[in-house]
């Protein structure tokens, strides 16, 4: 099954279709960290995190973890080892905080750009995540919560992103 993200505003997967919001800057088959750019290609989905303290787990065959309030994302140019991979929050290293005060990680997908085998500088922390607003993204792609949820009933681990 493929989720294709068509003309930079909607995503499609069957016959179902939702807006969403994409990188400031487009997208981008160069991408680098900080472009905010959505990178542009093929890419399995990872797992879905979700705050428990905001919502009961969600319906879905993907795997589910729990978002803690010390995880973050590594985003640091300076740890190759961290790069792109989910963290405990320190001050030695920089990262994207998933634990946050607004509501954009209460729901997300990590999208596999860059992943496992992740390389500096190619972007990290891209993320399938909410909007209320669909204000442009840092390079990552947001829907609102309730099509959201409706996704989730959609996918399966063998689930697959087209962003062109």
């Amino acid at each position: 099954m493929i989720i294709l993200l068509k003309n930079k505003q909607t995503l499609q997967i069957k016959d179902f279709k939702f807006k969403c919001s994409i990188g400031k800057n487009g997208i981008s088959s160069k991408k680098k960290e900080g472009d905010k750019k959505t990178p542009k290609g093929i890419f399995k989905l990872g797992r879905l995190y979700y705050r428990s303290d905001r919502l009961a787990k969600p319906i879905t065959k993907l795997k589910v973890k729990k978002i803690k309030k010390n995880m973050g994302w590594c985003d640091d140019l300076n740890k190759p080892k961290f790069y792109n991979k989910l963290i405990k929050s320190n001050n030695e290293i920089k990262h994207e905080k998933l634990f946050r005060s607004d509501h954009k990680y209460d729901l997300f997908i990590l999208i596999k750009y860059n992943y496992p085998k992740s390389k500096v500088p190619y972007g990290s922390c891209i993320f399938l995540h909410l909007t209320k607003n669909y204000m442009p993204t840092a390079g990552c792609i947001a829907i609102k919560k309730n099509d959201f949820l409706v996704l989730l009933k959609m996918i399966n681990t063998n689930t697959k992103i087209l962003i062109s």
